[in-house]
């Protein structure tokens, strides 16, 4: 099984999970998550071992979210289509996805792979600048990931 077939297993077991993830309060409750995961990294220079209390419950938030909140009435808008369009592309082997986008997709991931190492190190060496700039850079490429997924979405309900 793939890594990112894992990880959606891991955060989204079941249809029903998907379909309330795409409920927009919890598309955006959990993408406002980074900057509160940063800061209770950045904590352990503060308050030591502790900061593993925050970081714990922020992964339960992350982990828990989608259950959360009910199906949406609709799912015409952005973060709905973001999120459906996440699951077209977690079952492409099933069901292939349109040609062209496999190669953006690919090219994104990395991007956003390469932001999140810059934000680690900035983390781990206690790098303002460098973590600003990964945050920056996680956020602008997961957006940009997220817009791409609107578009498999779009385009693989067009056909």
């Amino acid at each position: 099984m793939e890594l990112d077939k894992a990880l959606s297993k891991l955060f989204l077991p079941d249809n029903d999970s998907w379909l309330k993830h795409a409920n927009p309060w919890s598309v955006w409750t959990r993408f406002a998550t980074l900057p509160f995961i940063v800061l209770s990294i950045w904590s352990r220079v503060w308050i030591g071992w502790y900061c593993l209390i925050p970081i714990s419950i922020l992964i339960f938030w992350v982990w828990i979210n989608p259950t959360l909140f009910s199906k949406p009435k609709h799912f015409n808008s952005w973060g709905a289509k973001a999120v459906l369009g996440e699951r077209v592309f977690m079952n492409r082997k099933e069901v292939p996805i349109p040609k062209g986008h496999l190669k953006v997709i690919v090219i994104l991931n990395v991007l956003q792979s390469c932001s999140g190492i810059m934000l680690i190190y900035g983390l781990w060496s206690l790098d303002l600048a460098i973590t600003l700039h990964g945050i920056a850079y996680v956020y602008l490429t997961k957006m940009w990931f997220l817009d791409r997924m609107v578009w498999l979405y779009e385009s693989s309900n067009s056909t």
